[in-house]
């Protein structure tokens, strides 16, 4: 482990580490642009219909069923799976293979987040809001996602910290990332890429992370002031209510 130290100070200390396509801040500018876009994609597909099933208040078991269909599959997998459509197509490699298999991987927590948020608005709310004459798209838009929005916010926080995680392997599939010095390390005997790469994903992980909270707490400053901070929440697929809470006292 020492000798990987040593290499990736030595390597961190040439050009080829900050200049050209390979330097690592051109490596992480396309590794954030193909999580953002993947991350927009999901957001775009799960968040309307996940409304409009907790506005409804039915057929949420099924939805959330099917939409984590993708955590059991392995995301290389879809890869794969993807890679000779996007080849026959005139997609290429790299980009298009990746980015659907993370907007796969993004979609569940979103989406499962989203209706349960939606869904257990307080009932005692809509009424009020109804009673004030309120319509649908009113109540979606000024009761029901305020309210929902922390579980919301949580969901793509979660998503958001996978997909950054696991854009690394664009670079099997031969998108140029975080994970192309990684990969191209992994059966040398210089390391010193893969460590500096391998800390530079943790640390994007861990500022997307971070940038999320804050958001939450910018957005949602009451749920901050009482709960210390916000729950980290997901849903279960067999059942619509939340899987983990990790509520840490003021």
């Amino acid at each position: 482990m020492g000798d990987a130290w040593a290499d990736m100070w030595e390597y961190l200390g040439t050009d080829r580490a900050w200049q050209g396509r390979n330097g690592l801040p051109s490596l992480l500018w396309a590794h954030v642009q193909l999580s953002f876009v993947a991350m927009l994609v999901a957001a775009v597909v799960a968040i309307p219909p996940a409304v409009l099933l907790g506005h409804l208040r039915r057929g949420g078991l099924l939805a959330v069923s099917i939409v984590n269909i993708g955590r059991a599959i392995p995301s290389f997998a879809i890869i794969a799976l993807v890679l000779p459509f996007s080849l026959r197509w005139g997609f290429g490699l790299g980009f298009w293979p990746t980015l659907v298999a993370l907007v796969l991987l993004a979609i569940p927590p979103v989406f499962t987040n989203t209706y349960t948020g939606v869904r257990d608005v307080p009932r005692e709310a809509v009424e009020a809001a109804e009673g004030m004459g309120m319509r649908a798209r009113a109540l979606v838009t000024g009761v029901e996602v305020p309210v929902a929005l922390p579980l919301i916010l949580t969901g793509l926080r979660v998503s958001a910290v996978q997909v950054v995680a696991t854009t690394t392997l664009g670079a099997l599939v031969g998108y140029r990332c975080l994970g192309t010095p990684i990969v191209a390390s992994f059966q040398g005997s210089n390391k010193g890429p893969l460590l500096a790469a391998a800390i530079v994903v943790a640390a994007l992980a861990l500022l997307t992370d971070g940038a999320f909270s804050l958001a939450v707490r910018l957005l949602v400053p009451w749920r901050a002031r009482a709960t210390g901070r916000t729950a980290d929440t997901t849903v279960a697929a067999s059942a619509p209510a939340p899987l983990v809470e990790d509520t840490a006292s003021a």
